[in-house]
């Protein structure tokens, strides 16, 4: 049974571009055409089809909001985001808003019907640009996080804190006094907003500072 795709772009000339390749493959089927969100969605209910190709700006309704609208009436709904922007914000929403892929529009054809037997499996996609600037993205706010609040000393007060250590055992190993060791673990959870040390632990597995 071929996998049936709904191709949405407001420019009939993509459309008919992609669907003339797509058809190529004999696993894949265009059953359906949507000039804007509006038209996609209503498409969608009236076809179900198994992969949306979604462009995300067009007038009307654009395709972040079609997506959303898409996945309000059908969950599991298999949306994959085409567009010419690399663009954090646009990844992110259209994700949020349902996407279970991002692919830019000057891929290869090749990559595109991978993306769409990706979906059609109950897979994720992301093409190589995409995943790019996520991990970056992730890497940046992750250099916000922990390690920017904390202090070196504060990580390892609180990796020792989390490891089960009491304050005289943390004193020997850093040698230092237990007063600067309570200072210390004051300022990590005036940081962090713990309020005990069950909490203090949860924060550091939560960041990666220590594991269970």
């Amino acid at each position: 049974m071929k996998i049936r795709v709904l191709l949405v772009d407001d420019h009939k000339i993509m459309r008919e571009g992609l669907k003339s390749l797509l058809e190529q493959a004999e696993d894949i089927a265009v059953v359906a055409q949507a000039s804007n969100g509006q038209e996609a969605v209503q498409c969608y209910a009236e076809c179900l089809p198994d992969v949306v190709v979604m462009d995300l700006t067009m007038p009307v309704m654009g395709g972040i909001e079609a997506t959303r609208e898409i996945l309000a009436v059908s969950p599991h709904a298999s949306v994959l985001a085409l567009s010419m922007v690399l663009d954090r914000s646009c990844v992110a929403e259209s994700l949020k808003a349902g996407a279970k892929g991002y692919l830019l529009k000057d891929c290869a054809a090749d990559e595109l019907m991978v993306a769409i037997r990706a979906l059609h499996a109950g897979k994720s996609y992301l093409c190589s640009s995409v995943t790019d600037l996520v991990i970056n993205e992730f890497q940046k706010k992750d250099a916000s996080g922990a390690k920017a609040l904390l202090s070196p000393r504060e990580r390892e007060v609180l990796q020792y804190l989390a490891d089960g250590a009491s304050t005289k055992e943390i004193a020997f190993q850093l040698q230092v006094s237990t007063k600067t060791v309570e200072t210390v673990r004051a300022n990590i959870m005036k940081k962090v907003g713990a309020t005990s040390i069950a909490e203090l632990i949860k924060y550091a597995i939560r960041e990666g500072i220590t594991s269970i």
